[in-house]
């Protein structure tokens, strides 16, 4: 949690400016909340490193040198963020609006040491090249990783490897090699952008690539959805507080990018939502996951520490609707609940159904108490499960990581890969991709299992059998190979369970 300059200053920045930011963080409360990380963006440097290669601050913007911003800060018990880049020119440089080549590409190790002792704890580390494969990225990024380690600093390491390059945030678990990653391209200030994952991006179209990464989020390893444009305009106070309600569920840094020193009574009272803040950084460190959507409506859910399982009812359309899930679907077995809205901290008790009526563009969280939370409600792993048919000893797989509504699993030789890492999740849904294994409702022996968006219906829930079998909850029928297959590419077929090795499947790591 902090704030970064970027979003409201760009490159028209100062150490005044970023002591000023500070001062007032300070004084709304918002450091004593957990916005502690003040990162100071683009343009901070010396466009000229000096004669021994170091990099230096702006004589003109930072006249007392960038140790002494960090000590201004850390006396204000707060923590001092930087940005560079792992190529020749940061951002502003490759688009000419700052002079100079001063990215670290050749001078890591010296550029590392270099924050150590200006007391950085936090570097955020943007590529800014088109150039490039998936492999010389990780390779660049973690030379800065061992680099930073080497220091013998703890310095959080935030990267983004989205920026003017082919979009790869999204396609590896990139905990290996930061603490948190960038999803997607860079934030704006709007609702939609229109964009799948190209600059900029909206709000919701941000959340669509996002929350489908859950499995890869936890303690030490983030997927980041960009700063907060919380405060700034552009959306309505609705959108605004979907917008925070929305990066709390799915674990996101929660770094403010608006000015803290003119913010408005309704800005401060979003960016100070205890209620969320504390879902937000609860000790799991678990993503929210969708157990429910139909492209209008989504229910993600995030489970907590204590036992109590937060529950986000999101409204993407542009007319009120009511969103609508169950205690069994959030992973809650019991006959009585309490529900707190994180907005108006009102308590309401339930049997099981958990439902609201929600503005357009708009997100009502509960936390959910009472009962009992199943231990896999809400808990994708970061590697997921592979499942091993036992008749021919080949994994379920999702051919060529299909992401489409109606593709049908087949078994394939095991290799590892994501499109063969499932999570048995939330109400015993089966995911992969953020897509749910469905059965056809009203299936029948021979009908065909698909992926398809999460939806809570019955038809998407499976048990795990002691013997191995995995029965639809509303069919009864188990996940089988087709006619007893054993070669790659056979589909899977719902069929009445026999037990058969073809029905039999092994969960391994």
């Amino acid at each position: 949690m902090g704030w970064n300059s970027w979003n409201t200053f760009g490159c028209d920045i100062s150490e005044t400016l970023i002591r000023q930011m500070a001062d007032s963080i300070v004084s709304t409360g918002l450091r004593d909340l957990g916005y502690q990380y003040v990162v100071v963006d683009d343009c901070w440097f010396n466009p000229v490193r000096d004669s021994a290669g170091n990099l230096q601050g702006d004589p003109t913007r930072f006249p007392s040198g960038m140790k002494a911003l960090g000590d201004y800060l850390h006396g204000k018990g707060l923590k001092f963020g930087i940005y560079q880049v792992p190529v020749d020119q940061t951002c502003a440089q490759y688009f000419d609006s700052y002079s100079g080549s001063t990215g670290s590409q050749g001078h890591e190790a010296q550029d590392a040491r270099q924050f150590a002792a200006w007391g950085v704890d936090y570097l955020k580390y943007d590529w800014c090249s088109p150039n490039g494969t998936i492999d010389d990225q990780v390779a660049a990024f973690a030379k800065m990783r061992d680099a930073l380690a080497a220091t013998g600093r703890p310095i959080l390491y935030s990267i983004n490897p989205n920026s003017i390059h082919a979009k790869t945030g999204p396609l590896r678990n990139w905990g290996d090699v930061a603490n948190m990653w960038r999803t997607t391209e860079d934030i704006t200030n709007a609702w939609d952008s229109g964009q799948s994952n190209g600059y900029p991006m909206g709000i919701q179209n941000i959340v669509t690539v996002t929350v489908p990464l859950a499995a890869y989020a936890g303690p030490g390893h983030f997927t980041d959805p960009d700063m907060l444009e919380v405060g700034r305009g552009g959306m309505t106070d609705t959108e605004m507080r979907s917008h925070f309600a929305l990066w709390a569920m799915i674990a996101s840094p929660l770094i403010a990018g608006n000015d803290v020193r003119s913010m408005t009574s309704a800005t401060k009272t979003i960016l100070a939502n205890a209620n969320l803040i504390a879902v937000n950084q609860d000790t799991l460190g678990l993503q929210a996951v969708q157990v429910a959507g139909d492209g209008i409506r989504r229910v993600l859910v995030k489970r907590l520490a204590n036992g109590d399982v937060a529950v986000a009812l999101f409204n993407q359309s542009a007319s009120a609707a009511t969103v609508s899930t169950t205690a069994a679907a959030i992973g809650k077995s019991g006959s009585s609940f309490t529900l707190r809205d994180a907005w108006t901290g009102a308590t309401s008790t339930s049997t099981g159904t958990i439902s609201a009526s929600v503005p357009a563009h708009g997100t009502v969280v509960y936390r959910v108490a009472g009962g009992t939370t199943s231990a896999v409600a809400a808990s994708p792993t970061a590697n997921g499960i592979k499942l091993v048919s036992a008749a021919s000893g080949r994994c379920l797989d999702d051919p060529q990581s299909a992401t489409a509504n109606n593709t049908q699993p087949v078994i394939w030789d095991c290799s590892g890969a994501t499109n063969q890492r499932w999570n048995v999740v939330s109400g015993g849904t089966i995911q992969i991709f953020g897509k749910c294994l469905d059965a056809p409702i009203g299936a029948t022996a021979g009908a065909v299992p698909v992926l398809w968006d999460c939806n809570g219906g019955t038809n998407q829930r499976w048990t795990v059998n002691a013997d191995g079998t995995i029965s639809g909850v509303a069919s009864g029928l188990c996940l089988d190979v087709n006619l007893a297959g054993t070669a790659n590419g056979t589909t899977a077929i719902l069929w009445s369970c026999t037990g058969a090795a073809n029905q039999r499947w092994t969960a391994t790591a």
